[in-house]
C-alpha cells in the first residue's frame, strides 16, 4: 500500500488560495463574531452545495491525480473534495472509487460535511455518530474511525510521573497576545507549575516572554513551531489552550487534560463541548478562571487531575490513523485488482 497525501487547493487557486488562508485566520483572531455569523449563515444557503460541486480548478487538479495515482479509495479530510469527487472519479474513469470524507469537528458538525455522496462518512467519536444519525444519515454510512493524529501517541513513551510536587504545564498560545503576556506572567510569578509555553511563529511574542522571565528571574521554556507535539504534550500535566479540533483531539490521544481559554463561535463550539461534557477539560474564559482551575485540580494529591486524566484516556484514541488505514484497506479488497495506491486530500490549514 503506498498512501500518498495532497493538497489540490494550492495548485488549483495559487495566491488567491494564499490570499484566502491569510484572510480566515486575520477574522477568526481579530473578529470570531462575524466568523461565526459566517459559518452559521452558511448553513442555511442551499447554493453552498451547488458551489461546492462546480468548483471546477478543484476539479481539475483532481481529476489529474486521480488519473497519476489510479486510487481505490480516497478519503476527504475537507469538505469540499466530498463534492467534486463523483464527477471527478467518472470523468478519470475510476467507477469504483471508494470515496470516503472524514469529518474532523466533533458534535457542532456543519452540515457542508455530509450533504455531499460519500461511500462512508468517519467521523471522531460516538457523540459526534450521534449528531449524523439524528440528521438522516443511516447508520451503515458512518464509521466512528477516532481522529488521525501521529501515530507516535500510539506508541508506548515514558511514564508521566505524579503531579504531585511539580505539575508541568502546557500554555499553547495561538491568537489573544497581550492576555497570554498576562497569563503567563500570573503563573510565574505564583510559582506553583513547571510552565512551558509555545507561540508558534510569532517571534515577537517569544521574545517577549522571554524578557518577562528575566525580569521576574524565573524558569520558563518558551518554544516556537513545534515538531515534537507528541513528546510534549505526553510530557506534561496539563494544556492550557484553544478548542482547536485538532489541538483538542491531540491531547486527547495523548492523555493529556485540557484548560479552554478560547473557543472559536461555531467552528470549535463542538470541540469544547466534547471535552467538558465528558469530564476531560474544563472551560477557563478568564486567566482568573485558569488560576484557580489549576489551584483545584492539583489539591487534596492532584484527586481533580487524576479523574480527569481517567476521563482523557477513556476518551483518546491514539491509534486511530493507523485503524483508519487497517479499514480502508480491508475494503478495497472486495474490488477486483485494486491498484496499491491510496491518498488522502486536505488543504494546508495552519493548526488550530
Amino acid at each position: 500500500m503506498h498512501p500518498e497525501a495532497l493538497d489540490l487547493f494550492a495548485p488549483a487557486f495559487g495566491s488567491f488560495y494564499q490570499r484566502m488562508r491569510h484572510d480566515y485566520i486575520d477574522v477568526v483572531n481579530k473578529s470570531p463574531g462575524t466568523w461565526a455569523a459566517v459559518y452559521s449563515g452558511a448553513e442555511h444557503l442551499p447554493f453552498i452545495s451547488l458551489i461546492l460541486k462546480n468548483l471546477w480548478p478543484l476539479k481539475r487538479e483532481l481529476v489529474t491525480a486521480l488519473r497519476k495515482w489510479q486510487p481505490a479509495a480516497v478519503i476527504a479530510v475537507y469538505p469540499a473534495y466530498g463534492y467534486v469527487l463523483e464527477a471527478a472519479a467518472r470523468e478519470a474513469e475510476l467507477p469504483h472509487l471508494k470515496r470516503y470524507v472524514l469529518i474532523t469537528d466533533s458534535i457542532t458538525v456543519h452540515p457542508v460535511w455530509h450533504r455531499c455522496d460519500a461511500d462512508t462518512f468517519m467521523v471522531p467519536n460516538e457523540d459526534t455518530a450521534n449528531v449524523l444519525y439524528q440528521r438522516g444519515i443511516d447508520r451503515s454510512r458512518v464509521l466512528v474511525s477516532g481522529f488521525p493524529v501521529s501515530p507516535r501517541y500510539a506508541v508506548e513513551g515514558p511514564v508521566r510521573e505524579d503531579p504531585l510536587q511539580r505539575p508541568r504545564v502546557l500554555y499553547m498560545i495561538n491568537g489573544q497576545p497581550g492576555r497570554a503576556i498576562s497569563l503567563v506572567e500570573r503563573l510565574l510569578r505564583e510559582d506553583k507549575v513547571e510552565l512551558t509555553a509555545t507561540t508558534g511563529r510569532d517571534e515577537a511574542l517569544k521574545s517577549e516572554l522571554e524578557a518577562l522571565a528575566k525580569r521576574l528571574q524565573k524558569p520558563l521554556k518558551v518554544l516556537g513551531w513545534i515538531e515534537n507535539m507528541p513528546d510534549l504534550l505526553r510530557s506534561n500535566h496539563l494544556l492550557i489552550g484553544k478548542a482547536g479540533g485538532a489541538t483538542v483531539q491531540e491531547t486527547l490521544a495523548a492523555g493529556t487534560p485540557m484548560l479552554i481559554t478560547q473557543i472559536l463561535p461555531g467552528q470549535e463550539e463542538g470541540n469544547a463541548r466534547l471535552l467538558l461534557q465528558n469530564g476531560c477539560g474544563a472551560s477557563c474564559p478568564t486567566n482568573e478562571a485558569v488560576l484557580e482551575t489549576l489551584s483545584s485540580l492539583f489539591a487534596n494529591e492532584a484527586q481533580g487531575w487524576h479523574r480527569m486524566q481517567r476521563h482523557v484516556r477513556a476518551l483518546g484514541r491514539p491509534d486511530a490513523a493507523t485503524s483508519i488505514a487497517r479499514w480502508v484497506w480491508k475494503e478495497v479488497q472486495c474490488i477486483e485488482d485494486a491498484p496499491n495506491s491510496r491518498f488522502g486530500l486536505r488543504p494546508t490549514i495552519p493548526p488550530g
